[in-house]
């Protein structure tokens, strides 16, 4: 399971810094940084898609919004019985505070 978050973030890790340091121009002399590269791919990419450019980065925004939520559902549902566990032993102090509570308000002069 740690694998699999690892390979899941770090593509998600190093495009979103590309993207962000491209967008913003900070290439600390790397082309690659660039913002003329940046409008390069995405033209490249609208090209071969046949969509403008500029509606490239929501629709990988919403792909990735989509794959992390499978990912948090996958991890959920292989630890779920740990997930019922904590949420029953929350309930159970949740439900003891209100009654120490209410013991102490009824005991109040």
């Amino acid at each position: 399971m740690k694998w699999f978050l690892i390979l899941w973030a770090g593509p998600i890790a190093l495009l979103g810094s590309w993207y962000g340091l491209s967008y913003y121009d900070m290439s600390f002399g790397i082309f690659m940084l660039t913002r003329d590269a940046h409008d390069l791919v995405f033209r490249i990419y609208g090209h071969i898609l046949g969509i403008p450019p500029e509606s490239i980065p929501p629709l990988v925004l919403r792909a990735i919004i989509f794959d992390s939520m499978l990912v948090f559902a996958l991890i959920a549902f292989r630890r779920r019985k740990k997930i019922a566990a904590w949420w029953q032993a929350r309930r159970q102090s949740s439900s003891r505070a209100a009654l120490a509570s209410d013991e102490s308000l009824s005991s109040a002069p």
